[in-house]
């Protein structure tokens, strides 16, 4: 039987499969036993749920309810680890999630101190590692230095979609939060933020079933303003991640459309009211073009939108892909740029480039199932 959003258990949280177990004349420790099962113990069928009785079991299978896991369609490995998936979606659709190992946040940079950290250390630790997870299929945003752009907005994921990609990833890797260290960057297809309820629904579903502590997930918005301020107010919340990519509006408006909505003045706004938990910072992305925002002059109208905030800075040398009009900067630019934000005691991370030889680096997701040599 095909699954719908009325068939489809994941997704639903302890209160809704609460509600699930007294309309199905269940005692409510049920709700508990099935929330375990498809959060925690990750299973893919509800056969499989051998603390349910069998006789609800087969009621559920008879009523037509499915976990509804996504399918991992194809996956692709790069020569550094980086393994970029093609999840296939109930309806045909299909998303790609990336798991970057050892912990490091790559390209994407997941904001966390454990991963600054893990950049400074030669040790390998096989049971570290990040995801990237997408939010929608598609993407509306039109940042013109993004593959995901040109595929444009197709849908929203449901949140039993967005957690349904790393259920995936860790059964397919066979790893076990929390005694697997697991990092998840909300930074994938689509932007969060315009699928605000279910990004935060599959938030808590993954800290409250999977075991992922919110301190290990960032969340990477193009600038959707309001919703940082949404995002400020909740009680389970990754940390934040801005990308900036332009110093100035004329600029970011440029090469991020969004900005006419949202200009530098109303982002940077909400990025100082946003209430920082101890030892928290703001990241800022920055995406260099070469001579379109990478000059000295750029980095000092960085340094100053910046300046004051608990905040830290993730370099990215384009990363580049078909249809993309820019060109990835030399390395001393990079370094320079680096440098000027340094210099005004601004934490600046160059982010080494992940997956970059199978499209699963930052800006290259494109649900591309044929590889072709990427050069740049």
């Amino acid at each position: 039987m095909t699954a719908t959003p009325d068939n489809v258990l994941l997704g639903l949280n302890f209160q809704e499969l609460t509600a699930l177990m007294d309309q199905s004349g269940q005692p409510t420790y049920r709700a508990r036993q099935l929330f375990d099962a498809i959060y925690a113990q990750r299973v893919i069928s509800i056969e499989h749920i051998s603390p349910l009785p069998l006789e609800f079991r087969r009621d559920l299978g008879n009523r037509g309810f499915q976990i509804g896991l996504p399918h991992i369609e194809k996956q692709f490995t790069s020569t550094d680890g980086t393994i970029r998936y093609l999840v296939k979606l109930s309806d045909e659709q299909t998303v790609e999630t990336v798991w970057m190992p050892e912990g490091d946040g790559g390209e994407s940079g997941d904001g966390s101190e454990a991963a600054d950290e893990q950049f400074q250390s030669s040790e390998r630790a096989w049971n570290r590692a990040t995801i990237c997870v997408s939010s929608q299929v598609g993407c509306a945003v039109d940042c013109q230095f993004c593959l995901t752009a040109q595929l444009k907005m197709k849908r929203n994921l449901s949140a039993g979609e967005i957690a349904g990609q790393v259920l995936a990833v860790l059964n397919e890797r066979k790893v076990q939060p929390p005694n697997d260290r697991i990092n998840l960057v909300f930074m994938g297809m689509g932007e969060p933020f315009l699928n605000y309820e279910n990004f935060i629904k599959a938030v808590t579903l993954l800290v409250e079933g999977v075991g992922i502590p919110a301190s290990r997930m960032t969340v990477s918005t193009a600038g959707i303003v309001p919703r940082i301020y949404d995002l400020g107010a909740e009680a389970i919340r990754p940390k934040l991640a801005i990308s900036l990519n332009g110093s100035n509006d004329e600029l970011r408006t440029r090469i991020m459309p969004i900005n006419r909505k949202w200009n530098l003045e109303k982002l940077m706004a909400a990025a100082r009211e946003f209430p920082l938990r101890n030892r928290e910072k703001i990241t800022f992305e920055y995406v260099l073009l070469d001579e379109v925002n990478d000059s000295p002059k750029n980095a000092s109208e960085v340094a100053e939108l910046i300046r004051g905030l608990r905040a830290k800075v993730n370099l990215i040398a384009l990363n580049p892909g078909p249809g993309i009009a820019f060109r990835t900067p030399q390395e001393r630019r990079v370094m320079e740029f680096q440098r000027i934000l340094m210099a005004s005691n601004i934490p600046t991370f160059i982010r080494k480039p992940r997956g970059r030889d199978i499209f699963a680096a930052c800006g290259q997701l494109k649900r591309t199932v044929e590889i072709s040599p990427v050069t740049g």
